[in-house]
């Protein structure tokens, strides 16, 4: 037990017992669990988590999942014997995309965990975790449950191994889910197309393909589809622009109708026009918000915080009713459950759907938006013009010793604004608008801002950080 301490516990420089803190401290984030490997994830934790798991969820089957990194396979092997060590039975689907182990969550009903550090560096792993329907869990809503009975595993405790240990089978999904993601268009309306997607030696590289396939009239190139965790060619990160350079040059090459761009686990996805151009995240919401208000009219569309007012206008125009949200997914499908909303979009481009059980896709929003240039018969630069409206910053992140009290102190410069603080703090301003959240991870603060025009914008930008470092 004296090992187990030592690997799984911070260094405690000040020799307080009451410092010591655990590596779960470090891993276990707002939304999900995500650490570097093996330092902070190990086999060990993993197998600490998945008793967690198994005792939060109290299921008879899970489903899990892991992508293309290198250390998958232990840590995946060791967290579904600390699910069978409770008697509970293991559905594994191997390589998967986040999306694939939704709808497996979804189809299936039972919980899921996938293993996946997104967009992060190949040195990192992780785990994202749902309830049985690809209902979220966030450290509000089980997360720390999971959290403190690993910790307890790991303390050299933690519950009692069931009599009869769960049995573990395997399953192939890919082909079901790929019917899955066509059913939110009609192919004809794509019709004849040429599409490239970069989906970065990611998980985009197994299932961009296998939908793409059953469209006729597409022709499809991929670059850097080899699966690779150690991302040989750029960082899985499409909302950086320079991992979107590759991409963007292709598309104008090859004389591409538009471009993807996938990031690590394939569930995010932005979009390149024609000419070269990428679409913020905001733009596309705000045409999957309208394609999905012609399909049903007067939906509900949710959309975050730091989505461009493009959005919320464009729902209120086409007779939709548009709800604002906090950042993040788990907050998004908890409020889409809530309100019946149909979609709902982020800045950041996760993008859900209420009939992939309010999970979010990035193929489905590729289809979607796909389907939408082919219907207007209009390329993609000119489908986007009316969604772009106004001049972002994108998000610009600054340092700082104590995020609160900068909070409240823009707060009071801005006192003649309206103000909320449903997610940090928003300052409306009328010609532009920010607003200011902490990380939940660094001593950062985020700042979105939005004005009617790019002199504005940059104006306000840097009065707005001056007084953020003053």
């Amino acid at each position: 037990m004296t090992t187990k301490l030592a690997n799984h516990r911070l260094p405690n420089p000040t020799g307080s017992l009451s410092a010591v803190m655990s590596v779960l401290d470090s891993i276990v984030k707002a939304y999900d669990i995500r650490g570097t490997v093996p330092d902070q994830l190990d086999v060990d934790v993993a197998h600490a988590l998945g008793v967690g798991f198994a005792t939060f969820v109290r299921a008879d089957q899970v489903v899990i999942a892991r992508d293309m990194r290198p250390s998958g396979p232990a840590l995946v092997e060791a967290f579904t014997r600390g699910v069978m060590e409770q008697g509970i039975d293991v559905i594994d689907i191997g390589l998967a995309s986040t999306d694939l182990m939704y709808y497996a969550a979804g189809v299936l009903d039972m919980p899921g965990a996938m293993f996946t550090a997104s967009h992060n560096p190949a040195g990192y792993n992780g785990i994202k975790l749902c309830l049985a329907g690809a209902r979220p869990i966030g450290i509000d809503t089980g997360l720390a449950d999971v959290q403190s009975m690993a910790q307890r595993v790991l303390d050299g405790g933690g519950p009692r191994q069931a009599a009869t240990c769960g049995k573990r089978t395997e399953r192939e999904l890919l082909d079901d889910f790929a019917g899955h993601v066509l059913s939110f268009v009609d192919p004809a309306e794509i019709g004849s197309m040429k599409v490239v997607a970069d989906t970065a030696n990611g998980m985009g590289g197994l299932v961009v393909p296998a939908v793409f396939e059953r469209l006729d009239g597409v022709e499809l190139e991929v670059m850097f589809g080899e699966l690779d965790g150690t991302f040989p060619n750029h960082p899985a990160d499409p909302l950086v622009p320079a991992n979107q350079l590759d991409l963007r040059a292709r598309v104008v090459s090859g004389g591409f109708d538009l471009g993807l761009a996938f990031d690590g686990d394939a569930d995010r996805v932005f979009v390149v026009d024609e000419t070269g151009t990428g679409l913020s995240g905001s733009t596309t919401t705000a045409i999957l918000a309208a394609a999905t208000l012609g399909q049903h009219p007067g939906a509900t569309i949710l959309h975050n915080l730091i989505c461009s007012k493009t959005v919320p206008e464009v729902v209120a125009e086409l007779g939709g009713t548009p709800v604002r949200t906090k950042v993040g997914h788990s907050f998004i499908k908890q409020i889409m459950a809530d309100t019946g909303a149909l979609f709902g979009g982020e800045h950041s481009a996760h993008y859900y759907f209420a009939r992939n059980f309010n999970a979010d896709s990035g193929l489905i929003a590729s289809l979607m938006v796909m389907a939408e240039v082919g219907r207007s018969g209009q390329p993609l630069s000119v489908v986007r013009t009316p969604y772009e409206r106004y001049a972002a910053s994108g998000e610009i992140n600054t340092q700082v010793d104590d995020a609160a009290a900068v909070i409240e102190r823009i707060s009071k410069q801005y006192a003649e604004c309206a103000q909320d603080r449903l997610d940090g703090l928003t300052v409306d301003c009328g010609s532009w608008w920010f607003n200011l959240r902490p990380s939940n991870t660094e001593p950062l603060l985020r700042l979105n801002l939005e004005a009617d025009d790019r002199a504005s914008c940059d104006d306000a930008v840097g009065t707005l950080l001056a007084q953020i470092t003053s």
